[in-house]
């Protein structure tokens, strides 16, 4: 019991309240409020990693607490994103879409016994951008300017872009998995 309280875990538990009041915030139009629980989440996001390592606070339930966090963080922002206007629906169906493609391989794998089934390169590279417009997004929305109009616009298309490319690049992993586990089936005639 002591592995899950611990302080890693509970900042963890700290961005995962923080999702339905950045939601809230973004939905009723209050933009600086949102922006200030963004940047509380990534500094939590950011410290219960450094204490899980500095202070050997790693545990099991972490490791799947902090991507459900943050996914839930994520994903919760872009269908808000969607539902105030703040960004094109066709790009919100993408990125939840892709989410939702991945979470179901996810479980299929791991209904096959796969238990790992670590993220690309593509993947982070894609969530990457999504959170750096997700920033750019609630900045724009907090101080009104060009250059942030300016930046939102210019990372729809790569960011659409790599979403898709990530998705199926993880279709693309997880049937070479599944071919390769196949293969190696010790029962298989």
């Amino acid at each position: 019991m002591a592995r899950v309280l611990n302080i890693a875990n509970l900042l963890t538990g700290v961005r995962l309240l923080l999702v339905p009041v950045l939601l809230g915030f973004v939905v009723a139009g209050r933009h600086r409020a949102a922006l200030a629980i963004f940047v509380c989440a990534a500094v939590t996001d950011a410290l219960d990693g450094w204490v899980a390592r500095h202070w050997s606070q790693e545990s099991r339930f972490g490791a799947y607490l902090d991507p459900v966090a943050d996914k839930l963080l994520l994903s919760g922002l872009y269908a808000a994103f969607g539902y105030s206007g703040a960004l094109p629906l066709w790009l919100v169906f993408f990125v939840l879409g892709r989410d939702l493609f991945i979470l179901s391989g996810v479980g299929f794998l791991a209904a096959r016994g796969q238990r790992q089934f670590p993220p690309s390169l593509w993947g982070k590279l894609s969530t990457f951008l999504q959170i750096l417009l997700a920033a750019a997004v609630l900045l724009r929305d907090a101080w009104p300017h060009q250059a942030l109009s300016f930046l939102t616009g210019g990372l729809l298309v790569p960011v659409a872009v790599l979403t898709v490319w990530s998705g199926v690049h993880y279709c693309w992993r997880a049937w070479d998995e599944g071919i390769r586990r196949i293969d190696e089936d010790p029962y298989r005639e």
